[in-house]
């Protein structure tokens, strides 16, 4: 079976892909959505921050966006400074599209359109979009959920509790939004969907009768203001690690843009179903001191030392997950998840709390939401091919969820334990050694690969890492390997691996595509497993996605 060539998705924005994917799929669904407009005034009626009040004959407003390629007639084009460009420079552009308004932070004049001076137009975009969809947070209870490992599991775990319980629910995770019986893919390199997109998707889900939303909310989509105007009622972290430092410079600011979540729950007005206003805290996580001090609202903690209020006892590993005893002030529950690892067990135990502390689920009824959740795609997700050893693949792409989930291995085998996996460019370039170190004391052997570059040159990323394998007392050649091409990356590693092994396939998870210097290859690791399993076992499976690295078309 011949690799094939994949299709190069091209030169990115990340988020105007993702906000055209899920716009197309919405469209098949459901044909094309229903346009309202809303005049200029209407919009700024409820802003909460001062603002140059000259609308100038009050146009109405026929969408929100603050990418001058997706104004249309009738669009309000919101101008936001930094990242990539600045949105001033393609005021004119938008204007010729069509854009009947124009918000901007810089003083500009003789526009042939309305201009509102603001502040802050990445903050004001939030608001803003809210506005035009008819602010849906506030029919809503709205659940955030935040963290560096676990958001996605934990978000699952809520979702699973809240339907199984009768409530109607949504959910949006950085793997697919759920809009009542829809499911739209999230697979690409997506952290929170931009700010209007969040309040279409709500809007969506007040139109089709949901009550209850759990939205998976980032540090970057904290500190680029996607996710203000949501009117969070539950907060809930899993745990605050060792990530995302190159964009926020320091744990401290890290941390400090995830609590937004919970500083934000004093600030939400009130709603016809009541404000749970309830705070989830992580007592075992370095972060609950900080939180503990800069929310001073209801909160519910949980961990497995003897100060939570919801802890885990009695904890047991078998192959078809985890058994254990959840201890709460009034309560003793028993709780079955098939998902593997100790981590999960934290995961189930802020999705418990929340259920039952936040909203007045039953216990029992949270106990067999959990039971009910058969798997997360890309998290541990097992690939059965008929091999003599296991394979799966895994979202792990921190130091802290690497060694988790190595840890975990170790308790489902009695064999070796072979983890593949890289680290990203343009990304903390700390983790590079330390991932590879935790590997190298928890794997028994180690391929560092490819994982999406970007513009970093792959062989100064892979050198990090071995040096930081060699400092964990790794050996190259004999305990770590490494290999450029990420596929040829697994078929080696499942060719070592004799029968009762592991071999784990890490940092990927859901995600559909790599990303090599500004362009994006389809990419699933979950396929590429597939496809080395099936050409070393000789049976039928797909073909092996394609890489500029296997065939010598990328050479950094």
């Amino acid at each position: 079976m011949r690799p094939q060539k994949g299709k190069r998705i091209g030169p990115v924005d990340f988020y105007t892909i993702i906000g055209k994917l899920r716009l197309q799929a919405y469209q098949a669904a459901n044909g094309k959505p229903t346009v309202t407009e809303t005049h200029l005034s209407t919009l700024f009626r409820e802003f909460p921050f001062t603002f140059g009040d000259t609308f100038d004959g009050d146009p109405l407003v026929s969408s929100v966006t603050a990418d001058s390629r997706q104004v249309q007639a009738g669009s309000l084009f919101v101008a936001v400074s930094g990242g990539a460009a600045d949105g001033h420079n393609f005021i004119p552009d938008a204007i010729r599209r069509g854009a009947v308004a124009v918000v901007g932070e810089q003083p500009l004049v003789d526009l042939p359109a309305p201009y509102v001076l603001v502040e802050n137009a990445r903050q004001s975009l939030a608001y803003l979009a809210s506005a035009f969809y008819g602010y849906p947070a506030r029919k809503l209870t709205m659940i955030g959920i935040t963290g560096t490992d676990g958001k996605t599991t934990t978000s699952n775990m809520l979702y699973s509790i809240l339907k199984g319980a009768g409530l109607k629910a949504g959910m949006i995770t950085t793997v697919n939004a759920v809009v009542g019986d829809r499911v739209l893919d999230t697979g690409f390199h997506v952290t929170t969907p931009d700010a209007p997109e969040v309040q279409r998707y709500l809007s969506e889900m007040v139109a089709a009768g949901l009550t209850h939303v759990i939205l998976e909310t980032t540090s970057h989509g904290w500190a680029q203001y996607r996710v203000d105007a949501c009117e969070f009622d539950i907060a809930v972290v899993t745990n605050i690690t060792h990530e995302h430092l190159d964009y926020h410079g320091s744990y401290e600011a890290y941390r400090q843009a995830k609590a937004r979540l919970f500083i934000g729950l004093e600030t939400t007005l009130p709603k016809a179903q009541g404000n749970p206003r309830l705070g989830v805290l992580n007592r075992d996580d370095r972060s609950f001191e900080y939180l503990d001090q800069v929310f001073t609202g209801r909160k519910a903690t949980y961990g497995l030392g003897p100060d939570a209020e919801v802890r885990a006892e009695n904890i047991r590993y078998t192959p078809a997950g985890i058994v254990f005893d959840v201890m709460g002030p009034d309560f003793r529950l028993w709780v079955k998840c098939s998902l593997a690892g100790a981590f999960n067990v934290s995961n189930s135990l802020a999705a418990i709390s929340a259920a039952i502390f936040g909203l007045g689920i039953d216990p029992q009824a949270a106990a067999e939401g959990i039971c009910t959740l058969s798997g997360v795609p890309g998290r541990m997700e097992l690939i059965d091919m008929g091999q003599p050893f296991t394979a799966l693949v895994d979202f792990a792409h921190t130091p802290n969820a690497l060694k988790a989930a190595l840890q975990t291995g170790k308790q489902m085998t009695d064999g070796r334990v072979i983890a593949v996996f890289g680290s990203a460019g343009l990304r903390d370039k700390q983790k590079r050694r330390l991932m590879a170190g935790v590997s190298a004391q928890f794997a028994d052997l180690t391929i560092l690969t490819a994982e999406d570059p970007r513009i970093d040159p792959l062989e100064d990323i892979l050198a990090e890492m071995a040096l930081g394998a060699e400092a964990g007392g790794g050996e190259e050649g004999v305990t770590f390997w490494r290999i450029r091409d990420r596929g040829e990356a697994i078929r080696f590693a499942l060719r070592e691996a004799r029968p009762g092994d592991l071999v784990m396939a890490c940092g990927k998870g859901h995600e559909q595509s790599m990303c090599f210097e500004t362009t994006e290859y389809a990419w699933d690791d979950r396929t590429a497993v597939r496809a080395a399993l099936a050409e070393q076992l000789g049976v039928e499976g797909p073909a092996m996605p394609y890489l500029p690295t296997s065939d010598g078309t990328y050479t950094k």
